[in-house]
Protein backbone atom coordinates (compact mmCIF):
# COMPACT_ATOMS: atom_id res chain seq x y z
CA UNK A 1 0.00 0.00 0.00
CA UNK A 2 1.25 3.45 -0.93
CA UNK A 3 1.18 6.28 1.66
CA UNK A 4 1.62 9.73 0.09
CA UNK A 5 0.03 11.59 3.00
CA UNK A 6 -0.21 10.92 6.72
CA UNK A 7 -3.09 12.35 8.77
CA UNK A 8 -3.41 12.73 12.52
CA UNK A 9 -4.87 9.26 13.07
CA UNK A 10 -1.97 7.62 11.26
CA UNK A 11 0.54 9.82 13.09
CA UNK A 12 -1.00 8.69 16.36
CA UNK A 13 -0.48 5.08 15.27
CA UNK A 14 3.11 5.95 14.37
CA UNK A 15 3.79 7.24 17.89
CA UNK A 16 2.12 4.19 19.40
CA UNK A 17 4.14 1.87 17.19
CA UNK A 18 7.36 3.71 18.08
CA UNK A 19 6.61 3.42 21.77
CA UNK A 20 5.74 -0.26 21.57
CA UNK A 21 8.83 -1.20 19.58
CA UNK A 22 11.19 0.78 21.79
CA UNK A 23 9.63 -0.71 24.92
CA UNK A 24 10.12 -4.24 23.57
CA UNK A 25 13.79 -3.52 22.89
CA UNK A 26 14.63 -1.21 25.80
CA UNK A 27 16.76 -3.80 27.60
CA UNK A 28 19.02 -4.13 24.57
CA UNK A 29 19.43 -0.36 24.57
CA UNK A 30 20.16 -0.46 28.31
CA UNK A 31 23.05 -2.87 27.77
CA UNK A 32 24.81 -0.55 25.31
CA UNK A 33 26.37 1.69 27.95
CA UNK A 34 30.14 1.97 27.65
CA UNK A 35 30.66 0.61 31.15
CA UNK A 36 29.55 -2.85 32.15
CA UNK A 37 27.61 -1.66 35.18
CA UNK A 38 24.02 -2.55 36.05
CA UNK A 39 22.75 1.01 35.93
CA UNK A 40 22.32 1.33 32.20
CA UNK A 41 18.93 2.96 31.81
CA UNK A 42 19.00 4.78 28.48
CA UNK A 43 16.38 2.44 27.03
CA UNK A 44 14.20 2.69 30.13
CA UNK A 45 14.37 6.48 30.17
CA UNK A 46 13.56 6.79 26.48
CA UNK A 47 10.72 4.28 26.82
CA UNK A 48 9.13 6.12 29.76
CA UNK A 49 9.46 9.40 27.88
CA UNK A 50 7.73 7.86 24.86
CA UNK A 51 4.94 6.47 27.03
CA UNK A 52 4.35 9.93 28.50
CA UNK A 53 4.02 11.34 24.96
CA UNK A 54 1.55 8.64 23.91
CA UNK A 55 -0.54 9.12 27.04
CA UNK A 56 -0.89 12.78 26.11
CA UNK A 57 -1.90 11.84 22.57
CA UNK A 58 -4.56 9.40 23.74
CA UNK A 59 -6.15 12.09 25.90
CA UNK A 60 -6.36 14.49 22.93
CA UNK A 61 -9.65 14.70 21.04
CA UNK A 62 -8.04 16.04 17.88
CA UNK A 63 -7.25 14.34 14.58
CA UNK A 64 -4.98 16.90 12.90
CA UNK A 65 -1.34 15.88 12.51
CA UNK A 66 -0.10 19.18 13.92
CA UNK A 67 -2.18 18.84 17.10
CA UNK A 68 -1.10 15.22 17.57
CA UNK A 69 2.57 16.15 17.18
CA UNK A 70 2.21 19.03 19.64
CA UNK A 71 0.52 16.79 22.22
CA UNK A 72 3.34 14.26 21.86
CA UNK A 73 5.86 17.05 22.35
CA UNK A 74 4.15 18.31 25.50
CA UNK A 75 3.79 14.82 26.92
CA UNK A 76 7.44 14.00 26.32
CA UNK A 77 8.48 17.35 27.80
CA UNK A 78 6.78 16.61 31.11
CA UNK A 79 7.66 12.92 31.12
CA UNK A 80 11.30 13.27 30.04
CA UNK A 81 13.71 11.18 32.12
CA UNK A 82 17.48 11.24 31.99
CA UNK A 83 19.62 12.97 29.38
CA UNK A 84 18.39 10.67 26.61
CA UNK A 85 14.75 11.36 27.50
CA UNK A 86 15.29 15.13 27.56
CA UNK A 87 17.03 15.05 24.16
CA UNK A 88 14.18 12.89 22.80
CA UNK A 89 11.66 15.46 24.08
CA UNK A 90 13.58 18.19 22.27
CA UNK A 91 13.53 16.15 19.06
CA UNK A 92 9.74 15.92 19.41
CA UNK A 93 9.54 19.64 20.12
CA UNK A 94 11.28 20.46 16.85
CA UNK A 95 9.27 17.80 15.02
CA UNK A 96 6.03 19.36 16.25
CA UNK A 97 7.16 22.81 15.10
CA UNK A 98 7.71 21.38 11.63
CA UNK A 99 4.16 20.04 11.47
CA UNK A 100 2.44 23.02 13.08
CA UNK A 101 -1.04 23.77 11.66
CA UNK A 102 -0.89 20.76 9.31
CA UNK A 103 -3.90 18.45 9.04
CA UNK A 104 -1.76 15.94 7.13
CA UNK A 105 1.76 15.83 5.72
CA UNK A 106 3.88 14.36 2.90
CA UNK A 107 7.53 13.34 2.62
CA UNK A 108 8.69 16.95 2.08
CA UNK A 109 6.90 18.05 5.25
CA UNK A 110 8.28 15.06 7.14
CA UNK A 111 11.84 15.77 6.02
CA UNK A 112 11.58 19.39 7.16
CA UNK A 113 10.14 18.24 10.50
CA UNK A 114 13.07 15.83 10.94
CA UNK A 115 15.47 18.71 10.22
CA UNK A 116 13.80 21.00 12.75
CA UNK A 117 13.85 18.14 15.26
CA UNK A 118 17.60 17.69 14.85
CA UNK A 119 18.33 21.43 15.00
CA UNK A 120 16.22 21.89 18.14
CA UNK A 121 17.91 19.01 19.96
CA UNK A 122 21.39 20.27 19.08
CA UNK A 123 20.52 23.74 20.40
CA UNK A 124 19.24 22.25 23.67
CA UNK A 125 22.61 20.67 24.52
CA UNK A 126 25.28 23.11 25.65
CA UNK A 127 28.23 21.05 24.36
CA UNK A 128 26.94 18.58 21.74
CA UNK A 129 29.04 15.45 21.36
CA UNK A 130 29.26 13.66 18.04
CA UNK A 131 28.78 9.92 18.04
CA UNK A 132 25.57 10.19 20.06
CA UNK A 133 21.81 10.28 19.45
CA UNK A 134 22.29 13.83 18.12
CA UNK A 135 24.55 12.56 15.33
CA UNK A 136 22.10 9.83 14.38
CA UNK A 137 19.18 12.29 14.35
CA UNK A 138 21.08 14.72 12.13
CA UNK A 139 22.16 11.95 9.77
CA UNK A 140 18.54 10.84 9.37
CA UNK A 141 17.35 14.42 8.85
CA UNK A 142 19.98 15.33 6.26
CA UNK A 143 19.32 12.15 4.29
CA UNK A 144 15.54 12.69 4.49
CA UNK A 145 15.94 16.14 2.94
CA UNK A 146 18.07 14.69 0.13
CA UNK A 147 15.43 12.13 -0.97
CA UNK A 148 12.10 13.81 -0.16
CA UNK A 149 11.71 15.36 -3.63
CA UNK A 150 11.94 12.00 -5.41
CA UNK A 151 10.44 9.59 -2.85
CA UNK A 152 6.73 10.30 -2.40
CA UNK A 153 5.72 7.08 -0.62
CA UNK A 154 6.13 7.74 3.11
CA UNK A 155 6.60 4.05 3.96
CA UNK A 156 9.42 3.65 1.42
CA UNK A 157 10.80 7.04 2.47
CA UNK A 158 10.96 5.90 6.10
CA UNK A 159 12.57 2.59 5.14
CA UNK A 160 15.36 4.47 3.37
CA UNK A 161 15.79 6.92 6.28
CA UNK A 162 16.02 4.00 8.70
CA UNK A 163 18.63 2.31 6.51
CA UNK A 164 20.72 5.48 6.46
CA UNK A 165 20.21 6.02 10.20
CA UNK A 166 21.57 2.56 10.94
CA UNK A 167 24.63 3.33 8.81
CA UNK A 168 25.26 6.48 10.87
CA UNK A 169 24.66 4.54 14.09
CA UNK A 170 27.24 1.93 13.08
CA UNK A 171 29.78 4.73 12.61
CA UNK A 172 29.34 6.11 16.14
CA UNK A 173 32.18 3.94 17.57
CA UNK A 174 34.54 5.69 15.14
CA UNK A 175 33.46 9.06 16.54
CA UNK A 176 33.67 8.12 20.21
CA UNK A 177 36.71 6.03 21.16
CA UNK A 178 35.05 4.90 24.38
CA UNK A 179 32.32 3.23 22.31
CA UNK A 180 34.86 1.53 20.08
CA UNK A 181 36.82 0.20 23.02
CA UNK A 182 33.70 -1.23 24.60
CA UNK A 183 32.56 -2.70 21.27
CA UNK A 184 29.15 -1.00 21.26
CA UNK A 185 27.22 1.62 19.30
CA UNK A 186 25.66 4.63 21.02
CA UNK A 187 22.73 3.62 23.23
CA UNK A 188 20.65 6.76 22.58
CA UNK A 189 21.19 6.46 18.84
CA UNK A 190 20.08 2.83 18.96
CA UNK A 191 16.98 3.85 20.90
CA UNK A 192 16.17 6.48 18.28
CA UNK A 193 16.39 3.87 15.52
CA UNK A 194 13.91 1.68 17.40
CA UNK A 195 11.62 4.72 17.57
CA UNK A 196 11.81 5.23 13.80
CA UNK A 197 11.33 1.55 12.98
CA UNK A 198 8.42 1.36 15.39
CA UNK A 199 6.86 4.45 13.83
CA UNK A 200 7.04 2.75 10.44
CA UNK A 201 5.41 -0.34 11.95
CA UNK A 202 2.61 1.85 13.29
CA UNK A 203 2.01 3.47 9.91
CA UNK A 204 1.93 0.18 8.01
CA UNK A 205 -0.22 -1.60 10.58
CA UNK A 206 2.40 -4.01 11.91
CA UNK A 207 1.84 -3.00 15.54
CA UNK A 208 -0.89 -3.76 18.08
CA UNK A 209 -1.73 -1.26 20.79
CA UNK A 210 -2.62 -1.94 24.43
CA UNK A 211 -3.57 1.00 26.67
CA UNK A 212 -2.24 -0.64 29.82
CA UNK A 213 1.25 -0.54 28.33
CA UNK A 214 1.36 3.18 28.97
CA UNK A 215 0.89 3.28 32.69
CA UNK A 216 4.10 4.93 33.98
CA UNK A 217 6.11 3.64 36.87
CA UNK A 218 5.96 6.48 39.35
CA UNK A 219 8.98 8.14 40.89
CA UNK A 220 7.95 9.33 44.33
CA UNK A 221 8.84 12.80 45.47
CA UNK A 222 8.73 12.88 49.25
CA UNK A 223 8.08 16.09 51.13
CA UNK A 224 9.75 16.03 54.52
CA UNK A 225 6.82 16.56 56.88
CA UNK A 226 6.07 17.11 60.56
CA UNK A 227 3.09 16.31 62.67
CA UNK A 228 1.00 19.48 62.49
CA UNK A 229 -2.64 20.28 63.03
CA UNK A 230 -4.43 19.90 59.72
CA UNK A 231 -6.20 23.18 60.42
CA UNK A 232 -2.83 24.84 59.81
CA UNK A 233 -2.96 23.79 56.14
CA UNK A 234 -4.07 27.04 54.49
CA UNK A 235 -5.18 25.55 51.17
CA UNK A 236 -6.71 22.12 51.38
CA UNK A 237 -7.01 20.81 47.81
CA UNK A 238 -4.12 19.94 45.50
CA UNK A 239 -5.62 20.55 42.05
CA UNK A 240 -3.97 19.48 38.77
CA UNK A 241 -5.20 19.43 35.18
CA UNK A 242 -4.28 19.99 31.52
CA UNK A 243 -5.92 22.56 29.22
CA UNK A 244 -6.12 22.07 25.46
CA UNK A 245 -6.20 25.65 24.23
CA UNK A 246 -5.06 28.03 21.52
CA UNK A 247 -4.80 30.85 24.06
CA UNK A 248 -1.24 32.22 24.17
CA UNK A 249 -1.59 34.54 27.21
CA UNK A 250 -0.14 32.13 29.77
CA UNK A 251 1.29 34.91 31.95
CA UNK A 252 -2.11 36.56 32.30
CA UNK A 253 -3.77 33.24 33.12
CA UNK A 254 -1.04 32.51 35.70
CA UNK A 255 -1.81 35.83 37.40
CA UNK A 256 -5.50 34.91 37.51
CA UNK A 257 -4.69 31.52 39.03
CA UNK A 258 -2.51 33.10 41.72
CA UNK A 259 -5.63 34.55 43.36
CA UNK A 260 -6.97 31.06 44.09
CA UNK A 261 -4.14 29.69 46.25
CA UNK A 262 -0.43 28.88 46.33
CA UNK A 263 2.13 26.31 45.08
CA UNK A 264 1.13 27.49 41.63
CA UNK A 265 2.54 25.91 38.49
CA UNK A 266 1.35 27.03 35.04
CA UNK A 267 3.56 25.80 32.19
CA UNK A 268 3.32 24.86 28.55
CA UNK A 269 2.06 26.71 25.51
CA UNK A 270 1.40 26.07 21.84
CA UNK A 271 -1.83 24.22 22.42
CA UNK A 272 -1.38 22.67 25.86
CA UNK A 273 -1.08 24.11 29.38
CA UNK A 274 -0.41 22.18 32.61
CA UNK A 275 -1.76 23.65 35.86
CA UNK A 276 -0.98 22.75 39.47
CA UNK A 277 -2.34 24.79 42.38
CA UNK A 278 -3.20 24.39 46.06
CA UNK A 279 -6.60 25.95 46.64
CA UNK A 280 -9.74 25.88 48.77
CA UNK A 281 -11.96 26.31 45.71
CA UNK A 282 -11.07 23.70 43.06
CA UNK A 283 -14.46 24.18 41.38
CA UNK A 284 -13.82 27.87 40.77
CA UNK A 285 -10.32 27.07 39.46
CA UNK A 286 -11.76 24.59 36.95
CA UNK A 287 -14.49 27.06 35.87
CA UNK A 288 -11.85 29.71 35.18
CA UNK A 289 -9.73 27.21 33.24
CA UNK A 290 -12.72 26.14 31.13
CA UNK A 291 -12.80 29.63 29.64
CA UNK A 292 -9.51 28.79 27.94
CA UNK A 293 -10.38 25.40 26.52
CA UNK A 294 -11.01 21.70 27.11
CA UNK A 295 -9.77 20.13 30.38
CA UNK A 296 -8.03 16.75 30.70
CA UNK A 297 -6.25 14.73 33.39
CA UNK A 298 -8.12 16.43 36.24
CA UNK A 299 -6.87 15.36 39.69
CA UNK A 300 -8.04 16.86 43.01
CA UNK A 301 -6.56 15.60 46.31
CA UNK A 302 -7.72 16.54 49.81
CA UNK A 303 -4.38 17.40 51.42
CA UNK A 304 -5.77 17.59 54.95
CA UNK A 305 -7.01 14.01 54.65
CA UNK A 306 -3.72 12.95 53.05
CA UNK A 307 -1.75 14.57 55.83
CA UNK A 308 -3.73 12.83 58.57
CA UNK A 309 -3.22 9.52 56.77
CA UNK A 310 0.52 10.07 56.31
CA UNK A 311 1.12 11.09 59.90
CA UNK A 312 -0.86 8.14 61.18
CA UNK A 313 0.86 5.58 59.00
CA UNK A 314 4.38 6.79 58.19
CA UNK A 315 6.76 8.05 60.86
CA UNK A 316 9.26 8.79 58.13
CA UNK A 317 7.25 11.85 57.14
CA UNK A 318 7.75 13.80 60.33
CA UNK A 319 9.52 16.77 58.85
CA UNK A 320 6.89 18.32 56.56
CA UNK A 321 7.08 22.09 56.26
CA UNK A 322 4.42 24.23 57.91
CA UNK A 323 2.62 26.95 56.04
CA UNK A 324 4.10 30.27 57.05
CA UNK A 325 6.27 33.13 55.88
CA UNK A 326 8.34 32.33 52.82
CA UNK A 327 11.85 31.20 53.65
CA UNK A 328 14.94 32.61 52.00
CA UNK A 329 15.91 29.16 50.68
CA UNK A 330 14.24 25.90 49.72
CA UNK A 331 16.42 22.87 49.01
CA UNK A 332 15.51 19.93 46.76
CA UNK A 333 17.70 16.90 46.24
CA UNK A 334 17.55 13.50 44.57
CA UNK A 335 18.39 10.47 46.68
CA UNK A 336 17.87 6.73 46.77
CA UNK A 337 18.35 4.60 49.85
CA UNK A 338 16.98 4.90 53.39
CA UNK A 339 20.30 5.89 54.91
CA UNK A 340 21.12 8.49 52.24
CA UNK A 341 17.66 10.01 52.70
CA UNK A 342 18.39 10.37 56.41
CA UNK A 343 21.71 12.09 55.69
CA UNK A 344 19.98 14.67 53.50
CA UNK A 345 17.19 15.20 56.02
CA UNK A 346 19.81 15.98 58.67
CA UNK A 347 21.25 18.56 56.25
CA UNK A 348 17.88 20.35 56.25
CA UNK A 349 16.75 19.40 52.76
CA UNK A 350 13.11 20.41 52.20
CA UNK A 351 12.20 17.88 49.55
CA UNK A 352 13.69 14.54 48.53
CA UNK A 353 12.87 13.09 45.11
CA UNK A 354 13.36 9.36 45.19
CA UNK A 355 15.48 8.32 42.28
CA UNK A 356 18.97 7.92 40.96
CA UNK A 357 20.80 6.13 38.20
CA UNK A 358 18.36 3.24 37.96
CA UNK A 359 15.22 5.37 37.98
CA UNK A 360 15.68 8.96 36.87
CA UNK A 361 12.90 11.34 37.93
CA UNK A 362 11.02 12.99 35.09
CA UNK A 363 10.85 16.70 34.34
CA UNK A 364 7.35 16.67 35.80
CA UNK A 365 8.52 14.96 39.00
CA UNK A 366 11.04 17.76 39.50
CA UNK A 367 8.51 20.45 38.58
CA UNK A 368 6.07 19.08 41.15
CA UNK A 369 8.79 19.16 43.79
CA UNK A 370 9.60 22.77 42.92
CA UNK A 371 5.92 23.67 43.21
CA UNK A 372 5.73 22.16 46.69
CA UNK A 373 8.83 23.84 48.13
CA UNK A 374 8.62 27.19 49.86
CA UNK A 375 11.48 29.64 49.42
CA UNK A 376 12.52 32.83 47.68
CA UNK A 377 15.32 30.82 46.11
CA UNK A 378 15.03 27.12 45.27
CA UNK A 379 18.30 25.18 45.00
CA UNK A 380 18.07 21.84 43.19
CA UNK A 381 20.80 19.19 43.57
CA UNK A 382 20.39 16.33 41.04
CA UNK A 383 23.28 14.24 42.47
CA UNK A 384 23.51 12.40 39.16
CA UNK A 385 24.82 13.53 35.78
CA UNK A 386 21.88 11.86 34.06
CA UNK A 387 19.37 14.02 35.92
CA UNK A 388 20.94 17.43 35.31
CA UNK A 389 19.24 18.05 31.94
CA UNK A 390 15.79 17.17 33.30
CA UNK A 391 16.42 19.51 36.25
CA UNK A 392 17.46 22.32 33.89
CA UNK A 393 14.34 21.69 31.81
CA UNK A 394 12.16 21.87 34.92
CA UNK A 395 13.88 25.12 35.89
CA UNK A 396 13.01 26.67 32.53
CA UNK A 397 9.38 25.62 32.88
CA UNK A 398 8.98 26.92 36.45
CA UNK A 399 8.14 30.52 37.29
CA UNK A 400 10.03 30.26 40.59
CA UNK A 401 13.56 31.42 41.21
CA UNK A 402 15.31 28.06 40.72
CA UNK A 403 19.04 27.34 40.70
CA UNK A 404 20.23 23.95 39.47
CA UNK A 405 23.52 23.19 41.15
CA UNK A 406 24.79 20.33 38.94
CA UNK A 407 26.03 17.80 41.49
CA UNK A 408 26.73 14.49 39.76
CA UNK A 409 27.19 12.21 42.79
CA UNK A 410 25.81 11.72 46.29
CA UNK A 411 29.11 12.78 47.93
CA UNK A 412 29.08 15.99 45.89
CA UNK A 413 25.55 16.68 47.10
CA UNK A 414 26.49 16.09 50.74
CA UNK A 415 29.63 18.22 50.47
CA UNK A 416 27.73 21.05 48.77
CA UNK A 417 25.10 21.13 51.51
CA UNK A 418 27.73 21.07 54.26
CA UNK A 419 29.13 24.30 52.82
CA UNK A 420 25.70 25.91 52.44
CA UNK A 421 24.90 28.84 54.75
CA UNK A 422 21.33 30.13 54.91
CA UNK A 423 22.62 33.57 55.97
CA UNK A 424 24.61 34.11 52.75
CA UNK A 425 23.22 35.31 49.43
CA UNK A 426 22.75 32.94 46.49
CA UNK A 427 25.89 33.93 44.64
CA UNK A 428 28.11 33.37 47.69
CA UNK A 429 26.47 30.04 48.46
CA UNK A 430 26.85 28.73 44.92
CA UNK A 431 30.50 29.79 44.88
CA UNK A 432 31.18 28.07 48.22
CA UNK A 433 29.34 24.94 47.12
CA UNK A 434 31.32 24.80 43.88
CA UNK A 435 34.56 25.11 45.79
CA UNK A 436 33.48 22.41 48.25
CA UNK A 437 32.74 19.78 45.61
CA UNK A 438 36.05 20.49 43.85
CA UNK A 439 37.80 18.77 46.78
CA UNK A 440 35.61 15.65 46.66
CA UNK A 441 36.48 12.41 44.87
CA UNK A 442 33.62 9.97 44.41
CA UNK A 443 34.21 6.26 43.93
CA UNK A 444 31.68 3.42 43.62
CA UNK A 445 31.74 -0.35 43.82
CA UNK A 446 29.25 -2.45 41.86
CA UNK A 447 29.18 -5.51 39.58
CA UNK A 448 29.52 -6.05 35.83
CA UNK A 449 26.51 -7.12 33.79
CA UNK A 450 28.45 -8.39 30.77
CA UNK A 451 31.86 -9.42 29.52
CA UNK A 452 33.89 -6.55 28.11
CA UNK A 453 37.32 -5.00 27.94
CA UNK A 454 38.16 -1.51 29.12
CA UNK A 455 41.64 0.09 29.02
CA UNK A 456 43.14 -3.34 28.44
CA UNK A 457 41.34 -4.64 31.55
CA UNK A 458 39.37 -7.82 30.82
CA UNK A 459 36.09 -7.87 32.72
CA UNK A 460 33.79 -10.85 33.11
CA UNK A 461 30.09 -10.79 33.82
CA UNK A 462 29.41 -10.57 37.61
CA UNK A 463 32.94 -9.31 38.35
CA UNK A 464 33.10 -6.74 41.12
CA UNK A 465 34.31 -3.40 39.71
CA UNK A 466 35.51 -0.20 41.34
CA UNK A 467 34.73 3.00 39.43
CA UNK A 468 35.89 6.60 39.77
CA UNK A 469 34.36 9.12 37.38
CA UNK A 470 34.54 7.44 33.97
CA UNK A 471 37.32 5.01 34.82
CA UNK A 472 37.28 1.44 36.04
CA UNK A 473 40.02 1.37 38.67
CA UNK A 474 39.81 -2.12 40.15
CA UNK A 475 38.30 -5.47 39.15
CA UNK A 476 37.98 -8.76 41.02
CA UNK A 477 35.71 -11.37 42.58
CA UNK A 478 35.69 -10.06 46.17
CA UNK A 479 33.82 -6.92 47.22
CA UNK A 480 36.19 -6.06 50.07
CA UNK A 481 39.35 -6.55 48.01
CA UNK A 482 38.06 -4.50 45.06
CA UNK A 483 36.86 -1.76 47.42
CA UNK A 484 40.19 -1.60 49.24
CA UNK A 485 42.14 -1.47 45.97
CA UNK A 486 39.86 1.31 44.71
CA UNK A 487 40.41 3.48 47.78
CA UNK A 488 44.13 2.75 47.78
CA UNK A 489 44.42 4.07 44.22
CA UNK A 490 42.52 7.27 44.93
CA UNK A 491 43.83 8.46 48.28
CA UNK A 492 46.37 11.24 47.83
CA UNK A 493 48.43 13.63 49.90
CA UNK A 494 45.65 16.19 49.75
CA UNK A 495 43.13 13.77 51.30
CA UNK A 496 42.31 13.50 54.99
CA UNK A 497 38.76 12.08 55.23
CA UNK A 498 37.24 8.92 53.77
CA UNK A 499 33.48 8.43 54.11
CA UNK A 500 32.01 5.03 53.29
CA UNK A 501 28.29 4.81 52.41
CA UNK A 502 27.44 1.10 52.42
CA UNK A 503 24.52 -0.20 50.41
CA UNK A 504 21.51 -2.39 51.05
CA UNK A 505 23.41 -5.58 50.18
CA UNK A 506 26.24 -4.96 52.68
CA UNK A 507 26.02 -5.90 56.36
CA UNK A 508 27.27 -3.43 58.95
CA UNK A 509 29.96 -5.85 60.18
CA UNK A 510 31.26 -6.19 56.60
CA UNK A 511 31.50 -2.43 56.27
CA UNK A 512 33.29 -2.12 59.62
CA UNK A 513 35.77 -4.84 58.63
CA UNK A 514 36.62 -2.93 55.45
CA UNK A 515 36.95 0.35 57.35
CA UNK A 516 39.45 -1.22 59.78
CA UNK A 517 41.50 -2.51 56.85
CA UNK A 518 41.53 0.97 55.26
CA UNK A 519 42.38 2.56 58.62
CA UNK A 520 45.38 0.24 59.05
CA UNK A 521 46.65 1.26 55.63
CA UNK A 522 46.01 4.99 56.11
CA UNK A 523 46.59 5.68 59.80
CA UNK A 524 46.51 9.46 59.45
CA UNK A 525 43.07 9.54 57.80
CA UNK A 526 39.65 9.84 59.41
CA UNK A 527 37.32 7.02 58.36
CA UNK A 528 33.56 7.45 58.65
CA UNK A 529 31.13 4.58 58.05
CA UNK A 530 27.55 5.54 57.16
CA UNK A 531 24.60 3.34 56.24
CA UNK A 532 23.41 4.50 52.81
CA UNK A 533 21.02 1.69 51.92
CA UNK A 534 21.49 2.41 48.21
CA UNK A 535 20.76 -0.32 45.64
CA UNK A 536 23.21 -1.44 42.93
CA UNK A 537 26.30 0.04 44.56
CA UNK A 538 27.86 -1.96 47.39
CA UNK A 539 29.84 1.11 48.47
CA UNK A 540 29.93 4.79 47.61
CA UNK A 541 33.16 6.42 48.79
CA UNK A 542 33.70 10.10 49.42
CA UNK A 543 37.39 11.00 49.58
CA UNK A 544 38.35 14.55 50.49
Amino acid sequence: MKYENIDGIMLKQAFIGATNFLDKNKEEVNTLNVFPVPDGDTGTNMSLTMKASVKQILDLKEDSAGKIAMAASQGSLMGARGNSGVILSQLFRGFASGLKDKEKFNTKDLARAFKLASDTAYKAVMKPTEGTILTVARGCADYALSICEKEKDIALFMEKVVEEGNKVLNRTPEMLPVLKQAGVVDAGGKGLMYVLVGALNGITGKDDFKLEDYKEKQVIAKPLVQDIDTSDIKYGYCTEFMINTDNQEIDRFREQMAAFGDSLLVVGGEGLIKVHVHTNNPGEVLEKALLLGELNDIKIDNMRYQHRHIVANDEDFKNEKKEGPKKKYGIITVSIGEGLDTVFKELNVDYIISGGQTMNPSTEDILNAIAEVDGENIIMLPNNGNIVLAAEQAKELSDKNVYVFPTKTIPEGVSALLSFDVNLDVRENLKNMEEAISYVKTAQVTYAVRDTEYNDIKIKKDNIIGIQKDDIISVGDNIEDVSFELVKNLVGEDSSLITMFYGEDIKEEEAMKLSRRIEEEFEDYDIEVVFGGQPIYYYIFSIE
